[in-house]
């Protein structure tokens, strides 16, 4: 499958779960990596099993200024880019009662400053190249109402409403712009949970449509459809990748 041999793909949060699984498969579809994330270990465990010439670049997106500077560093390696998949972010959990102003600061730095920033940096390289998709890692936090994460859902509502504001921007030069919410999906986020409190994975999964979590492979093949000329006339999308948990009705499991 060479569906998008010769393009440059930018994966954040590469190291693990939906970013690890979007980059295998972007360089299944013959696309070259570059993988950023903040654990270099993770990054060269990843990037050792890709076939297209990976690059890695070690980015912590929390400092004022961090995504410009990805940015500028990306296109010094790989002059531009094709498709960007913006996935680094932070969960964050907390009561209203509980958050703080430090709190709310940093789950917006990495998941809103940073992002937009990167993107607009790296987005005059896809409109010199013709055109390009950009790939936004939301939640379904910014479709429902979720418990103690208002500040984490407020960073996802504000990742929506930029991707159809840059889709706006940048229809005219060909650039398509995206989001996928992803809901329960096992990653290293849920993995303590999982683990240690009885009966909250198989509690959670009634709520899904699908009666299942969903995988890192369950988003990245979305990823592979929005990166390539599958999806060329589709932009200002939210679209969600959650087993139907968002917005289809839970029947009870079927009985054998």
């Amino acid at each position: 499958m060479n569906e998008l041999k010769g393009k440059v793909a930018v994966v954040t949060g590469a190291s693990r779960g939906i970013g690890e699984a979007s980059a295998r498969a972007l360089d299944a579809a013959g696309a070259r990596i570059v993988l950023t994330a903040r654990t270099v270990s993770d990054l060269n465990r990843v990037a050792g099993d890709l076939s297209n010439d990976p690059i890695t670049l070690e980015a912590d997106l929390s400092a004022p200024r961090a995504g410009s500077e990805l940015a500028e560093r990306i296109l010094a390696s790989v002059g531009g880019v094709d498709i960007l998949v913006n996935n680094a972010g932070i969960p964050m959990r907390r009561k209203p009662d509980e958050l703080t102003e430090e709190d709310f600061d940093r789950v917006f730095s990495i998941n809103v400053r940073s992002l937009l920033m990167l993107t607009l940096g790296l987005g005059p390289s896809m409109i010199a190249r013709g055109g390009g998709s950009v790939i936004n890692i939301s939640s379904i936090a910014s479709l429902r109402g979720p418990l103690g994460r208002v500040a984490y859902a407020g960073t996802k509502g504000a990742v929506d409403a930029m991707t159809r504001a840059l889709a706006a921007d940048w229809g005219p030069d060909g650039v398509r712009v995206n989001a996928l919410s992803p809901g329960l999906i096992v990653t290293s986020i849920w993995e303590a949970d999982r683990r240690d409190v009885p009966g909250l994975a198989e509690q959670l999964e009634e709520r899904i449509g699908l009666k299942r979590w969903g995988y890192g492979a369950d988003v990245a093949d979305v990823v592979v459809f929005f990166a390539s000329d599958a999806s060329r006339y589709v932009t200002g999308e939210v679209v969600a990748v959650d087993g139907g948990m968002a917005r289809v009705g839970s029947a009870p499991r079927r009985k054998d």
